[in-house]
Formats: structure tokens, sequence, C-alpha cells
């Protein structure tokens, strides 16, 4: 059953939905389904407009994405569509000691989560004479997108860039949008300084991930832009599409919905510092689900008293306003296990865990993103400067997608070493598999080697 409850405050109207988890009713059961199976891909109507726009850019390039930038926004005051190194190192150079040391710290922390992730090469003996080496390779050209354009967001160039340095990319380039005014910010220019990127692509939406994916050759009068061979980042839905888009022709991390958080708490927790957490994520966006998970109804009460009165006094409180009215909730549970059965359920992309013995839960959960175990962990701490990647999945996709990480920006090989030996302890296995197959071609491969009066270059050196 399903509920509304209005939170009156001296900003606007909040109402946040109520659901009761031990409901057994259709209408109620319906509901919790709809919430598990969400989904992050894009409407069909956002994604057939993405596909035109990449279908352009993929034949016209450069002049394409131009006129995409003049129709929907993220175009360069200047006309620039591509900044160079010497670009970036001017803005690294001009930015204040104050946010160089910020931007220091958190290049630092991720680079430190992420020294640990490079997947190591490693080779298998099968049988005597047939050894398997699965050797990871870095990427050779990364495209990482960066949100802009409203809200300049440096955390996410770094989040993405810094796990493709570590990873070894060759060349990495990072494409963002100029604000209303032209203009991209300073900051995250500087960044781009800093991480030593190769080029950033002044576009935003579908067009940049068309440009990232197809590049464009120099017939338009810009210089050439090569296409890369991953596209990772964060977007709006229109990013998103296009991710999906373009898959089939280039990697991509995931596709990614509105930021969305749940706070699982019991009558342990700080009502001040769970309102905190949920509003934190509602900041993101209107679209932004922001959920409550708890055992009782005095904190449920508590915290949404505590929301109502912090809205008001934030920056951004039409945002949150609309993301907690449209998208807010407090689900009530009747246990503990019912509420971690609920939060694995929604697998949300950030869990906040905030009861008595929080390592414990933290411990049950199997399907979030990123979970912050704690009173002192907010999930701020994890946007900035933890260590850990704040590109995770949206959506549901949790269940069964991970944390960008260093392992998105290379790929697997497998490399075969097949002796006389080997194949001799196989040539019945694959003979007889080929046979019940009918690919008669793929058992000559084989036979032919062992054929009569052909010595191998092994034999002969044993003899």
């Amino acid at each position: 059953m399903t509920t509304s409850i209005t939170a009156t405050s001296p900003g606007p109207k909040l109402t946040l939905r109520r659901i009761d988890l031990a409901a057994t009713d259709e209408t109620a059961v319906a509901e919790r389904q709809a919430l598990m199976r969400r989904g992050a891909v894009p409407d069909e109507a956002i994604r057939e407009g993405a596909r035109r726009i990449v279908a352009d850019v993929r034949t016209r390039g450069a002049v394409a994405v131009r006129e995409s930038n003049a129709r929907f926004g993220g175009a360069d005051a200047n006309g620039r569509l591509v900044l160079d190194r010497s670009d970036l190192d001017a803005a690294r150079d001009r930015l204040d000691p104050a946010d160089r040391r910020a931007l220091a710290q958190a290049i630092d922390h991720v680079a430190r989560f992420a020294a640990g992730q490079r997947p190591r090469t490693y080779r298998t003996q099968v049988v005597g004479g047939i050894e398997i080496e699965r050797r990871w390779l870095p990427l050779g050209r990364v495209g990482c997108y960066v949100p802009g354009g409203s809200a300049p967001y440096p955390s996410s160039l770094v989040m993405t860039v810094v796990p493709a340095k570590v990873a070894g990319v060759g060349e990495i380039v990072v494409a963002t949008p100029a604000d209303g005014h032209g203009a991209i910010d300073p900051v995250l220019l500087g960044a781009a300084g800093l991480l030593d990127v190769d080029a950033v692509l002044v576009a935003g939406g579908a067009q940049a991930v068309g440009a990232l994916a197809f590049g464009w050759d120099a017939a338009s009068g810009d210089p050439a832009f090569e296409p890369v061979d991953r596209i990772v980042g964060p977007g709006n839905p229109w990013v998103t599409a296009a991710k999906l888009e373009v898959a089939g022709m280039v990697g991509i991390d995931l596709p990614a919905g509105p930021s969305e958080g749940m706070v699982l708490a019991d009558d342990d927790a700080d009502p001040v510092i769970a309102a905190a957490d949920l509003v934190t994520q509602a900041e993101h966006g209107p679209d932004s689900p922001a959920t409550l998970v708890t055992t009782s109804p005095t904190l449920a009460d508590a915290v949404e008293r505590e929301v109502a009165a912090l809205v008001d006094r934030l920056e951004r409180k039409d945002v949150i306003a609309a993301a907690l009215a449209n998208h807010g909730a407090i689900a009530l549970a009747t246990d503990e296990d019912a509420a971690i059965a609920f939060v694995d359920g929604y697998a949300p992309e950030h869990l906040s865990i905030h009861t008595r013995d929080a390592e414990a839960v933290a411990a049950r959960i199997r399907h979030a993103g990123s979970i912050f175990v704690g009173a002192w962990a907010p999930e701020s701490a994890g946007d900035y400067a933890t260590g850990a990647n704040h590109v995770l999945p949206t959506g549901g996709l949790a269940r069964a997608c991970d944390p960008l990480a260093v392992e998105a920006f290379g790929r697997w090989t497998q490399i075969q070493h097949v002796h006389e030996a080997g194949l001799a302890a196989i040539r019945e296995t694959v003979g007889r598999l080929a046979t019940v197959e009918g690919l008669t071609a793929h058992r000559h491969a084989v036979e032919v080697r062992f054929r009569p009066g052909r010595t191998s270059a092994e034999t002969a050196a044993r003899r």
C-alpha cells in the first residue's frame, strides 16, 4: 500500500510517498516490482533522437557536431571544437592554489585505490604440450565523457581519467560541453591539464558520443580527430542513449540513468545525518531517486521533518524539492531482513547504512554500486575524495555491473601455445566433436598435421 505524506516547511511543499514493504495487495506488489526493474535505459523517443544525431555525426563528422552544438548547446564561444595540450597546460597553471591542492588530493586517492586493480597476465598449462596465456593489455585511445553545461564536474574528470592513466592507456581525450556562455569551467580544464589529458572535445550529448566513436577526417576544415576504442563516463539520457547506439562499434562502460541514493537505517540512526544523506542524492537532479529504508516509523517521521527543514536552506532547493516530490520515498520494513531484501532487490547506485552494526549489515548487501558504512561515511566523501570511483551502475544494474575501474580501460587476449604432444592429447576429441557438428575442415586441420611421412621439428629434435 502506498500513501502520500505531506511535509510542510518554509520552502517548497514536499510529498514523500511511503511504501509498506509488508503489504501484499496487487497494487503494492506491482509498485515494488516496478522499482526493482526500473532500468537505466532512456525511453524510445530519446533513443531515436540520439540515433539520428549519432548517424549524422558518423556521416558528416565535425560539421554535424558543430550544428548539434549550435542547436542543443555546448559550443565554445570562440568556435574551438578541440582544445589541445597547450590549452590544458595553461589552465593548469592558472588554477587557484586551493583548487589545485584539492584536485591533487582527489587524484592521489583515486590513483591509490586504482593501483591495486590492474589485472595481471597469467599462463596456465592445461595438459602437457598445451599452455594458454591470458594477457591483459591497456587500450590505445579512450574517450571520457564529463557532464557540463549547467554545472561543471571536475570530479567526474578525475574519476574517469585517473584509472585510465593507471591502466596505461595510450591516449586519453575528454568530451565535455561548454556552459550557456560558451565557456568551460577553468577548474575542469585545469584538472585535465594536471592529468596530462591529450585533448578536450568541446561538445556534449549525443553529438559528443558520436564524435568520440567515429571521429572525423580533415576534409571539413577542422583538424582530424581520431575515434576512440572505448567511451566511459556519466551523462544525461541523451548521452546514455548515444552510448548504446555506438556500442556495436566501440566499447562502452555501462548505460547510466539518473543518479540515485538509498539510506538504510534503524532506530539507532541520527535523523539529521540520515536526512542529509538523503538530500545529498536528490541534489543531483530532479529525476534522481532518493529512498529511506527503515524498520522504524518513528525514525521515518523524524527524517521526513529534517528533510523538510533542510531543503529550503540549500542553493539547489528547487531541484531537490522536485526530486523528492517525484522520486523520493520512505520504505517501511517489518524487520532488518525485510529491509535488506528490499535494498538488494532495488540494487541502488549509492547505499548509506545507518544501523547499530553497520559493518555487519554491509556484509550482507549483495547488490549496490557503492556502500557507505556508518555515520562518518557521507556519500559526498566518495563523490570527491575517498578514492573510490563515483561512476557507478544505476537503474538496478548494480545486480550485474561494476563501478568504473582500471579493468574498463584494458582488454584481455588469449594466446594458445600448442605443441605436438598437446595436440596429440586432444586429437580424438577435436575430431569427434568436429564430426558431430559437420565441420570436417576443422577435423582435417588437425589430422593433416599427423599425416604419414611428416616429421615435425619437435619429433626430429627428440631423435
